[in-house]
């Protein structure tokens, strides 16, 4: 069958729904061992495709599934912050902090997986916020009031600390997309926490204010403070996060940057020196790079980059990445024997070309 956009967009928001726990968490990939989880960050993000659909409802029963996550690590929470407060900055990471991704039911999962991820707890906040403005269901900020007081207070005491990137690597650095992570989470709980209104506007001031000052190099961002590659989750610290605005220059000098090393074809790597599988094409970051083509106007350019996501549309999905272009061609048989074929379906990738495609006016 040849794939159009109209079947995926049909396929995507029903895959989404098949693999969405009664817990309300989403599975990252049920075909996939290390990714039949739920992390925050990427079902946020799922929610935030799926709110862009008019499905509520299911956005609505996963941020009810973070609301139980932080409740029942509650104590390990106030126990990180107590830390941080207690060494001032002479932090080194251990499994007192939260986890980044748990089971459905909302446990850790045993084993090390960059466990201490701040991105997905920023990214939460954002997208309940966006959940309510697309909804209009206010009554959930009242619901959550302890989840999200307590998860800007985790927030504030530890965003300074050096913990693992969106791709769950590099935890001893701090990285701007991460930060901007933060700062979107605590910016959009501004309207909605009164009593802390005040706070939060600073915090995500100071936050940004370091991101612009140490999270660049020349005209863009760099991938972490330490390492000045560029990474196409850089495009996140404009859309949707909005550290930046869509035609700051910065952002544009990233894009250009995107475009010069990990744009391939029509498929966008993460960053050059990935070696997970290969480095592959990854059509969530394709979907992203076509995001930000039609806020600045390059409406066909975004509509081919659509195209290409759909043709590498599998029977069971899309997948994470694709090998049609690999940076490191001699690493994919090893992750291949390792761990098996990638991920598919991945339902970031799904959520991903929903987000395209209701910004092209298709949904």
């Amino acid at each position: 069958m040849v794939v159009t956009k109209e079947n995926l967009i049909a396929k995507s928001i029903q895959l989404i729904k098949q693999n969405q726990a009664k817990t309300g968490a989403y599975l990252a990939s049920p075909g996939f061992a290390n990714y039949r989880y739920a992390w925050l960050r990427d079902g946020a993000f799922t929610a935030y495709a799926m709110n862009r659909v008019s499905q509520h409802e299911s956005a609505r029963r996963f941020y009810q599934w973070c609301d139980g996550v932080i409740q029942k690590h509650a104590g390990k929470a106030h126990h990180a912050i107590a830390y941080v407060r207690q060494h001032e900055g002479e932090v080194h990471w251990n499994d007192l902090f939260l986890h980044t991704r748990y089971t459905v039911e909302g446990d850790e999962v045993a084993g090390e997986w960059g466990s201490f991820q701040l991105d997905g707890y920023g990214t939460w906040l954002w997208g309940l916020a966006e959940h309510v403005r697309m909804s209009g269901e206010r009554e959930w900020i009242q619901a959550f009031a302890p989840s999200i007081e307590l998860t800007l207070d985790y927030l504030a005491a530890c965003w300074r600390l050096p913990n693992f990137d969106c791709w769950e690597e590099a935890g001893d650095k701090l990285h701007p997309t991460t930060l901007a992570a933060l700062y979107a989470g605590i910016k959009a709980m501004e309207p909605h926490v009164p009593q802390r209104a005040d706070e939060c506007a600073s915090l995500a001031a100071e936050i940004r204010q370091f991101v612009r000052e140490k999270g660049v190099l020349g005209n863009r961002f760099v991938k972490s403070l330490g390492n000045p590659a560029v990474d196409a989750s850089s495009l996140w610290i404009g859309l949707p996060f909005g550290l930046v605005c869509i035609d700051d220059p910065l952002l544009a000098g990233t894009v250009a940057q995107i475009e010069r090393e990990l744009l391939t074809g029509n498929g966008v790597h993460r960053y050059a020196a990935d070696t997970y599988y290969g480095g592959g094409q990854w059509p969530l970051l394709t979907a992203w790079l076509g995001w930000y083509y039609v806020q600045v106007g390059r409406r066909k350019e975004a509509e081919e980059l659509l195209v290409w996501i759909a043709t590498k549309d599998q029977p069971a999905g899309l997948p994470e990445q694709v090998q049609e272009h690999l940076l490191a061609p001699e690493d994919y048989h090893r992750w291949l024997e390792s761990e098996g074929p990638p991920a598919v379906p991945l339902l970031w990738s799904h959520a991903m070309f929903l987000v395209l495609a209701d910004e092209l006016g298709f949904v």
